[in-house]
């Protein structure tokens, strides 16, 4: 299938960090890389090239302004004609500079990340909106999350905001979600089809081996030697269910360290300090480790080493993912491309769309249940038994979510958006 180059403009509230979004773009702008097109980045936060990338503030949903908003949408049913008003300005703000971020690229391929699906930033997606409807530029919806599988978002002044944007249903759009749920509730709410295309890895190229820099890794964290390292690779946010790793920890009785990679999420810092208290009261030992661990290695000013978020997986001993709620979960993808064995609450869509392929887990429901403590420690004692495990999963890794499947489905979609 052959497709004319493009010019793709990348669109989200952030392209930074370790955060599921901004890692699946990097892989989605890889593979378009490769296939002939060139990529630029419109966001409010962003580690992309310089040169091809363009921040507004007003874009990021953590921009003070956008927060206030937040603030005053949410958990009301009613809003004020000033907090319309600043949606306004701030929506015809942002539409103006995405305008001058397509004249400037010639853009002709619009890829947006989240920020029509899940309500961080209402001015950000009422802006594309009418953008997209008023040039009918194609456009790529890359959904990862929607506004009702979220709780926080059940009680809104914005629900005609959401009804326009979260998602638009526009001739030129498309969508793309990453579970079969998300297809089946977008269609049954919305009327619009999607194409489903998972996160993925690159399963071609296994990860490189442990290296001296990777080895670093535990003596910059203070982990003793001898401890076995339990890895939770997510951010800090309630629906991870961070306690049950700190309590996993405790159970196993033996010399464990939980470490956190990520920083607390977007939604505020009380799960972090109840997480801290209770590691406290268990007496497990926890490392919050994002300042050093960060998805590429690095140096922080004072000449401390940033480690890659893959440095911390190779040295894990178990990872650990009891999330209630993921839209695809990347952490367990991660951990199946980097060999590590897994305890995991099965969640919802890893049920309905991965656990059928065949991957051997840890897994529970509601709970850390006596078979999770005893499993888990069966694992941590006998090294090979984890091994074997994670050798199984990486092939069907390979079979179902490698960057060969997303490559021949990125075509299929630009085709249809391009109408070549």
């Amino acid at each position: 299938m052959k497709i004319t180059p493009s010019r793709i403009g990348f669109v989200s509230t952030r392209f930074s960090g370790t955060d599921g979004v901004s890692l699946e773009t990097v892989k989605w702008a890889r593979i378009l890389s490769e296939m002939g097109h060139e990529c630029f980045y419109f966001a409010g936060e962003s580690d992309r090239p310089e040169e091809r990338t363009v921040i507004v503030p007003e874009a990021h949903f953590k921009h003070p302004d956008i927060e206030d908003l937040n603030h005053d949408l949410f958990d009301n049913y009613t809003r004020s004609s000033k907090t319309s008003g600043l949606i306004q300005a701030f929506r015809f703000h942002l539409k103006q500079h995405l305008y001058q971020f397509i004249r400037t690229f010639d853009i002709n391929l619009l890829i947006v990340e989240n920020a029509l699906s899940l309500p961080m930033n209402i001015p950000l997606g009422l802006a594309l909106s009418e953008l997209i409807a008023e040039t009918q530029i194609a456009t790529i919806g890359h959904h990862h999350d929607f506004s009702w599988e979220r709780s926080r978002f059940a009680v809104t002044a914005a629900e005609d905001y959401l009804r326009a944007a979260f998602p638009p249903t526009l001739p030129s759009i498309h969508h793309a979600v990453i579970n079969s749920f998300a297809a089946r509730q977008l269609a049954l709410r919305t009327g619009a089809s999607s194409s489903l295309i998972p996160n993925v890895m690159d399963f071609d190229h296994p990860p490189p081996p442990l290296d001296d820099v990777a080895r670093g890794l535990r003596a910059d964290l203070g982990i003793p030697d001898g401890a076995h390292l339990l890895l939770q690779p997510t951010r800090i946010v309630p629906r991870k269910r961070i306690e049950l790793a700190i309590e996993l920890a405790r159970r196993v009785e033996r010399e464990c360290v939980l470490v956190i990679t990520h920083k607390a999420g977007d939604e505020g810092s009380a799960y972090l300090e109840r997480l801290r208290d209770y590691a406290e009261l268990l007496g497990v030992p926890v490392i919050f480790g994002s300042e050093i661990v960060n998805h590429q290695r690095g140096e922080l000013p004072d000449g401390r080493k940033i480690y890659a978020l893959a440095d911390a997986y190779l040295q894990a001993d178990l990872v650990t993912y009891p999330s209630t709620v993921e839209g695809f979960g990347n952490a367990f993808l991660e951990t199946i491309y980097y060999k590590r064995p897994i305890v995991l609450s099965t969640y919802e869509i890893f049920k309905t769309d991965i656990q059928p392929k065949g991957f051997r887990i840890i897994g529970f429901e509601d709970f850390i249940q006596d078979e999770t403590v005893e499993q888990a420690r069966a694992v941590l004692d006998n090294p090979a038994l984890g091994e074997s495990m994670a050798e199984r999963n990486y092939e069907i890794g390979r079979r179902h979510y490698s960057y060969s499947m997303l490559r021949t489905k990125l075509a299929v979609l630009l085709s249809e958006c391009l109408d070549t």
